[in-house]
């Protein structure tokens, strides 16, 4: 069983997703600490409510962004962490952490990468008019939103939507697609060779 670190910024429903499909036992991992640069995100407190591990991190408190990612990487090595997962958080991670932990970070992002990378991604989809928009899984590296792609999801723009129309619906194959690919890496079935990501 391995052992899963998320890390987060807001209300964490990928979080969410991810911890239901471990309950309902179709992931073999278990989420051993939840990490948040925000003292009231709302998933540092579902985190609680499930009985987990749950740290606020303050970043005021570090001399830099490689000093607070140190400090991340020095809890997760404590705890053995195998996995982990950003799960909306609104860091850009330093070369400290993408070194300790290669090719086991896990990102969920809301376009079809490497299109529309950085923030509100959706509303760049829609803006752009694109017909087809989405969401990808990623390994993290040390470029935003840069890192192989293992899983994606197409989701098509409606003449009828608007941003959040087109964000919301997104949104619904992130919870489909982010367990999977967890689910996918906890049993071993990932293999990268340079860009592409092979499922065995």
């Amino acid at each position: 069983m391995k052992k899963i670190a998320v890390l987060l910024s807001g209300r964490g429903s990928n979080f969410i997703s991810i911890k239901k499909q471990i309950d309902e036992k179709n992931i073999n991992g278990e989420i051993v600490a939840v990490i948040s640069n925000k003292a009231d995100a709302k998933g540092l407190e579902y985190a609680r409510e499930q009985g987990l591990c749950a740290t606020y991190l303050n970043p005021k408190d570090f001399d830099g962004r490689e000093a607070y990612d140190a400090e991340i990487v020095r809890i997760l090595k404590e705890k053995n962490v195998d996995l982990v997962c950003l799960a909306g958080f609104m860091r850009i991670i330093t070369g400290v952490f993408c070194q300790a932990f290669r090719n086991r970070i896990l990102n969920i992002h809301p376009s079809l990468l490497p299109s529309f990378k950085g923030l509100d991604a959706q509303k760049q989809a829609f803006d752009y008019g694109v017909k087809f928009a989405g969401c990808s899984v990623h390994f993290v590296d040390e470029e935003m939103d840069n890192g192989a792609i293992i899983l994606q999801a197409v989701v098509p723009v409606l003449q009828t939507d608007d941003d959040h129309s087109l964000a919301e619906r997104i949104l619904k194959e992130e919870h489909r697609i982010y367990p999977e690919a967890v689910r996918l890496f906890c049993d071993d079935k990932l293999r990268v060779e340079g860009r592409k990501v092979f499922i065995d």
